[in-house]
Parts: C-alpha cells; sequence; structure tokens
C-alpha cells in the first residue's frame, strides 16, 4: 500500500436509496458515493456488453453451460463457463489461508457533466467535511473539457464492515485517457482476475464408497470411487463502460484428489491420485487403486469425518479468452471439498 494512504474502515451507517442507487453518509463525516447511477449523460450508457470468448476455447466435453454469472461492484460483469462437470458445486476455496479477494476499487463511472451533476446534487446541503470535498471537486470544476472519466471507489460486498484502503477525501479519483501508471488500486486486469477467482464455483468430488458409508466394516477394504471425469473450468470478469474496456480470465484445471479416512485409525489414513488429461476431460482411475481404505477399529456410537478433496491448478489470461496467455502474478491453488460421516461397525463372530 502506497506510503501515506491509511487503512480505513467503510461506515456501516450507509443507507441505500432505491430511487437512485445513491448511498450516503449521514453523519459520519464520510462523502457520499453512488452505487449505480442510471446518468445518461453525454458519453455513455450504464449497458454493459461481455466480451465473449471463442466458441472452441477449451471446451473440453463441449456439453458446457454458463453458470455464476451476474455483476460486482457497478459495471463488472462475471461470467462462469462450466464445462459439463457433474454433481453440486461449492465456491472455490483458496489453498492459500493468507490470500484474500479484493475489498474495493475505482472503476470508471463519470463524464466531468455527469460527475458535477452528481456532486451537486449528494452534497447539497451537506455537513462538513463532506461540504469541503465538494468545493474540492467544484474548484477543479470537474474536469470539464478534459478527456478522460472520473472513477468511484466500489466495494466487492453491499455489508461495508471491511478494511478498504483507500482515503476518505479520494472517493473518486480523475484518470486521463494516456495514463502512464494506474493509480493504486484502480481497476485493473489483476483485480478482475482476483474478483473472477473469488466468484468461480468448483464441482465438488463426486465420490462413492463401496460399501456404503453407513455400512463399512472392520478391517474390509473400501473402495473410493470417483464417479464421473472433471473437466476445466473458468470464470470471467470484465468490464465495458463509457470506452474502458478490460477482461480477466480464470482457469481453473482439476490436478489430483484426496482422500482422508477421517481417523487415524485407518490404513492408509490419506491417499492421493493424480488426475489426467484423457479425450478432453481429467480422469482418475482408482476402481483398481491400492490405496482403498482400511478401518481398523469401528466408530462406536459416532462416525468418522471422511473427506475428499480435488485440488484445481488456477491461471489468468488478461482476456475473455481462457486459452490465452497466462499472466502473473499466479493465483493460489483452488480446492473443492466432499465430505461425509461414516460409520464403521465390527462384526464379532462366535466360535462354538
Amino acid at each position: 500500500m502506497r506510503a501515506g494512504v491509511r487503512r480505513m474502515t467503510a461506515p456501516r451507517v450507509l443507507q441505500t436509496l432505491a430511487a437512485t442507487s445513491l448511498f450516503v453518509a449521514l453523519g459520519t463525516g464520510f462523502p457520499a458515493f453512488a452505487g449505480d447511477p442510471k446518468f445518461d449523460g453525454d458519453g455513455g450508457t450504464t449497458q454493459t456488453e461481455q466480451p465473449s470468448a471463442p466458441s472452441d476455447a477449451g471446451s473440453g466435453s463441449g456439453a458446457g453451460a454458463d453458470s455464476a454469472h451476474g455483476t460486482i461492484g457497478a459495471h463488472i460483469v462475471i461470467n462462469q463457463k462450466k464445462t459439463g462437470s457433474a454433481g453440486s458445486s461449492a465456491t472455490a476455496t483458496s489453498s492459500n489461508t493468507d490470500w484474500k479477494p479484493p475489498v474495493c476499487w475505482y472503476e470508471p463511472m463519470y463524464t466531468p457533466k455527469e460527475y458535477e451533476d452528481f456532486i451537486k446534487s449528494a452534497y447539497k446541503g451537506a455537513g462538513e467535511p463532506a461540504a469541503s470535498y465538494a468545493k474540492k471537486r467544484a474548484d477543479e470544476d470537474y474536469h470539464k473539457g478534459d478527456k478522460g472519466l472520473w472513477w468511484q471507489v466500489k466495494f466487492r460486498n453491499d455489508n461495508f464492515t471491511e478494511a478498504c484502503p483507500v482515503t476518505t477525501d479520494n472517493w473518486e479519483i480523475w484518470v486521463p485517457p494516456a495514463q502512464p501508471k494506474p493509480e493504486p488500486h484502480q481497476l485493473t486486469p489483476e483485480i478482475l482476475s482476483e474478483l473472477a477467482y473469488n466468484s468461480t464455483k468448483l464441482p465438488t468430488p463426486p465420490v462413492e464408497l463401496s460399501p456404503r458409508a453407513d455400512r463399512l466394516i472392520v478391517n474390509l477394504g473400501t473402495r473410493v470411487k470417483l464417479k464421473s471425469d472433471f473437466d476445466r473450468v473458468w470464470t470471467t470478469a470484465s468490464i465495458n463502460y463509457k470506452g474502458v474496456q478490460m477482461a480477466a480470465t480464470t482457469v481453473a484445471t482439476p490436478v489430483a484428489l484426496k482422500v482422508e479416512a477421517g481417523t487415524a485409525d485407518a490404513d492408509p489414513q490419506a491417499c492421493s491420485y493424480d488426475l489426467v488429461e484423457s479425450k478432453g476431460s481429467y480422469v482418475v482411475d482408482s476402481t483398481d487403486a491400492a490405496c482403498n481404505i482400511t478401518y481398523r477399529r469401528s466408530s462406536g456410537t459416532g462416525t468418522y469425518p471422511f473427506k475428499a478433496s480435488i485440488t484445481w491448478k488456477v491461471t489468468w489470461t488478461n482476456s475473455a479468452d481462457p486459452d490465452g496467455v497466462p499472466q502473473q502474478p499466479a493465483l493460489p491453488d483452488g480446492l473443492s471439498t466432499y465430505e461425509q460421516n461414516v460409520t464403521v461397525k465390527e462384526i464379532q463372530a462366535v466360535n462354538r
């Protein structure tokens, strides 16, 4: 974070005014800011368009469907391509517990004329320090006559409880067309990739146990079978607003399956299988694997927490094309996990 920029927590008392989607900080000393104003203006529209990836880009089985689509911020569009993997899905978990998605960022919002209208409307009758903020922008004449756009801070979620590294006197920044270096926290393909990663849903491992989970027997091998193949999953985050166009696509590729017995009284306690590409999908052959689990002790009146997880290698491109050139910095691996309680019984034999 740039020296001199202090971290703050966005005020919890922000109210949403449904008529204008305007958020106003009441009595907190924070400037007001807009959520998604419906300005027609003289430089654009609020309609967004999603750049499309090539129709044959890494489709695997070709049985794909769009899912997990929506918007973030004001004009960022999220689209996920799910390519036919069966079973349930859940939001990806990062393998790096220290990794966090962006809390907030600047994205393009206003032409100079729109910004003037916004400031005069939102700050009308405001007290200090909001009044000084409005005067500061008026003294700049809202950059009328200059080429560029006002970019405004946006938040990843709607509860505003997380720390946002933006100063209270810079809810908006002026961005000219020929900008040599982005301002800190200004939207970039890298930030879009992190937002796409955070929105990605991955299929959970469709694991089948034989015998069934409620009929496992001590010292009887339990066969673990993966019921279906997997395909890559990619998610695109993009913006196309007032001439600002950029996109980033995260691509999650399944690389390994790990099975954990849920107790130290099992042989083995855990085992792993590599996933390999075969005919456009990723498969694991666990039918005849030597890593079948054998429980050595009954679960008694309780159960053991059996778990299966898939590790996904995640890369990203700076476009809507999942087969574009992978970019840096790298994103952490993703995890999708399936858990169930298993009951292990002990068969008692009677000798006469």
